[in-house]
């Protein structure tokens, strides 16, 4: 990551791409006209900022992304900041979008009769690990986890595991799938995050930046 490098911002595909993209426009950043087309399998656009290009990866992606410098700042979910929990990220703003919640899950038949207060040691399907172990090893209880980075409902029903840790927004998903919310381990918002080593090499441009968004989200909340 070179200092007089233009800026690489990375946005998250899917739909929490939809609920960023306000706050973005409002900080002043408007990607070219190809970053709406579907069909354009770019993942690097240019700005109405001649210093700035943004880059789209995937949700699960952008703390590996931003913790190697390949992307100078970004918006990225506490969820997958926490999950690989890296020193190289400095993540200073909540931007109070993408909620959701972060929940254990389990059959319905299963928790009509079950107790969690009761748990020693379990098995849970989940692309969090090491959020999961920690939420569990808290309490005492011992997790075995089994990693899957995507179809987490379906693991259950096909004898992997009897629980799942999984993220939930309404709770669609769990329903379809016969599961049901337990616990909740916490809630999920996307954050502004940036690369520490920007932070150090670029720090006007990086604290411009952080103030912009504090700004556009105070505003949308005041």
């Amino acid at each position: 990551m070179l200092a007089n490098d233009k800026l690489i911002f990375a946005l998250p595909k899917g739909r929490i791409l939809r609920d960023v993209m306000s706050l973005v426009n409002k900080v002043g950043i408007e990607p070219e006209a190809a970053f709406e087309d579907g069909d354009d399998r770019r993942l690097r656009f240019a700005t109405n900022d001649p210093n700035i290009d943004i880059i789209r990866v995937r949700s699960i992606d952008m703390g590996t992304i931003l913790s190697f410098g390949a992307a100078h700042f970004g918006i990225a979910g506490a969820d997958v900041l926490t999950e690989l929990d890296s020193r190289e990220i400095y993540a200073p703003l909540d931007l109070k979008v993408g909620f959701c919640r972060m929940v254990v899950a389990e059959p319905v038949d299963l928790a009509s009769q079950d107790n969690p207060a009761r748990w020693s040691q379990i098995r849970v399907a989940t692309k969090y690990p090491q959020i999961t172990r920690r939420h569990f090893a808290s309490r005492g209880v011992q997790a075995e986890c089994i990693k899957l980075h995507g179809a987490i409902e379906i693991a259950p029903s096909l004898g992997l595991c009897r629980r799942i840790v999984d993220l939930v927004s309404t709770g669609e998903t769990l329903r379809a799938n016969g599961l049901v919310e337990v616990e909740q381990i916490s809630v999920i918002t996307s954050r502004l995050a940036i690369n520490r080593t920007a932070m150090k090499t670029r720090p006007v441009e990086m604290t411009a930046w952080i103030d912009r968004f504090r700004e556009a989200v105070d505003d949308a909340y005041s």
